[in-house]
């Protein structure tokens, strides 16, 4: 009795916690964290039957997902699928789990964040962190030379979620890759045009793609005087530029890196550029930066690109930035990433409108990976490999914040045609006329009563968005005909039986 009175207590003091924090309107991630500690406490706490409470709550960085999001969801990726098939991209999958020492050793800071899972027969054994590792080990696995692929799957980090923003602990990828020995440049430049067509088809408002290259970083690190063993851990430090100001990260380079202060300022000189074939022709020019050959083979190979990108007509969404990083350890050219960028007008009328801006961040990223495939491969043959992830999460959160804000009406079903009665006891025909329409591919519906009143049944067909209602009555039945109802104007035209499917498939666009 005394551990349940200290329980009681406990559950009110952290009641009283959680009120307040509502009250001053802290941020939402604290409020659910001390929820969810206040929940726990209640489940421990059980009922006075003795009958134990469950806690009813997805896991931190986890979240369920409703027929209205589902929808949003389904379109987004059908945008997404057609665009890399239409480039001549095939699928594959792969466990959700692989061996530890797979994934250990090839995400630099962010090796960390990886779901480690307990001693299974001896195998020690991570959730995957992201779709590209484990597209590698299935390539030298599989001794492929050459693969275009796509891939769209669930990934996990242990990573502080915040969920507003689209940032999970669960969450998709969605990958498009080019494995094999090409020309340089081409298959890169085809990955950017694939971004810039899912963004612009997806119309999530104007996007920019910013591009570098790690053999330009690693070549300006070295003339800057960034000893070798750094190279890493510094390009670590300079990925942080879209969310920290230039004076922060010198301070983590110098204060907590051990970076020499004058290292630092020379690399803060390179870093706050940006701009696009006139940058590229400075920095071929520039006394430091050409004395480093593999600098200068990364900014003739960003030529290269740029000349490829005008031939597919996206360069003006493309930005050369040399604060673009990647902390990712395994890339070893190309690298880019695209942002949204709000205009003036979009800020201002959010502004006016007392809306709450999404902060997303990037919504795709990729790069050039070389030597991935090597390091699995028993006599380390490397296949050059290039690619893009989407980040699906983050375009989920603005979509559905979009609908949420138009009060646009999402249909969660694609059901075509209502049976609907329009006597009683006419089940037995409903079934058969249903069963007819299925068996020629129409997507059709009954409501589940043995004699449903026929204006419920129109209700039902208002309130889930299906167009069609086919009405059966006694003397529909006597001269072989089903009345055809509009759902949204009320329409009403007499269809032979043996046309009814036909009538369907033309007035709901399907063939």
């Amino acid at each position: 009795m005394a551990d349940r009175a200290r329980l009681e207590i406990a559950v009110r003091e952290q009641g009283e916690r959680v009120r307040k924090l509502k009250a001053e309107k802290a941020p939402q991630d604290q409020i659910s964290e001390e929820l969810a500690k206040l929940l726990e406490l209640k489940a421990q706490l059980g009922t006075n039957d003795g009958r134990q409470q469950f806690v009813l709550k997805t896991p931190k960085g986890t979240r369920d997902y409703n027929p209205k999001q589902m929808a949003i969801r389904e379109k987004v990726f059908s945008t997404i699928i057609n665009c890399f098939k239409r480039h001549g991209a095939e699928t594959i999958d792969t466990p959700v789990f692989e061996l530890k020492e797979t994934l250990t050793g090839k995400y630099g800071e962010d090796s960390k964040l990886i779901y480690d899972l307990k001693d299974q027969g001896g195998e020690l054994l991570s959730l995957r962190y992201d779709l590209t590792v484990p597209f590698a080990r299935y390539l030298a696995m599989n001794k492929i030379t050459n693969i275009k692929r796509y891939h769209i799957a669930k990934v996990y980090r242990r990573d502080n979620p915040a969920m507003t923003r689209g940032r999970y602990r669960e969450f998709y990828q969605c990958d498009f890759d080019i494995a094999g020995q090409y020309d340089p440049m081409i298959p890169d430049a085809e990955c950017l045009k694939i971004v810039h067509e899912i963004l612009s088809e997806l119309q999530l408002g104007e996007f920019l793609i910013k591009v570098n290259d790690r053999r330009v970083l690693d070549g300006m690190f070295e003339v800057c005087g960034v000893p070798a063993d750094k190279f890493r851990t510094i390009c670590s430090s300079v990925d942080k530029m879209d969310k920290m100001a230039w004076e922060e990260v010198k301070n983590e380079m110098v204060a907590e890196k051990g970076l020499a202060p004058e290292a630092a300022d020379k690399i803060g000189e390179y870093v706050q550029l940006n701009g696009r074939t006139e940058l590229i022709d400075k920095l071929v020019q520039d006394a430091k930066l050409s004395q480093s050959k593999v600098a200068l083979e990364g900014l003739n190979d960003m030529k290269q690109l740029f000349a490829y990108l005008t031939l597919f007509g996206v360069e003006e969404r493309v930005l050369f930035d040399l604060s673009l990083a990647r902390g990712l350890d395994y890339y070893t050219g190309v690298i880019y990433e695209a942002v949204l960028v709000q205009s003036q007008a979009d800020m201002q009328t959010q502004q006016n409108e007392h809306c709450e801006s999404v902060s997303v961040g990037s919504v795709a990223a990729g790069g050039r990976y070389d030597g991935l495939v090597g390091m699995f491969d028993p006599k380390g043959r490397k296949v050059p490999c290039v690619g893009l992830s989407v980040g699906i999460e983050r375009i989920f959160s603005i979509m559905e914040q979009r609908v949420e804000a138009s009060d646009q009406k999402i249909r969660t079903t694609e059901t075509q045609v209502l049976v609907a009665a329009a006597q009683k006891k006419l089940l037995e025909e409903r079934m058969t006329l249903v069963a007819e329409l299925w068996k020629a591919g129409i997507k059709a519906e009954i409501m589940y009563k043995k004699n449903p009143k026929l204006l419920n049944q129109l209700q039902y067909c208002e309130e889930t968005g299906i167009p069609l209602v086919a009405i059966i009555g006694e003397q529909e039945l006597k001269d072989g005909v089903v009345k055809l109802r509009d759902v949204s104007t009320r329409e009403e035209v007499d269809v032979a039986r043996e046309n009814l499917t036909e009538e369907v498939r033309k007035r709901t666009c399907q063939s």
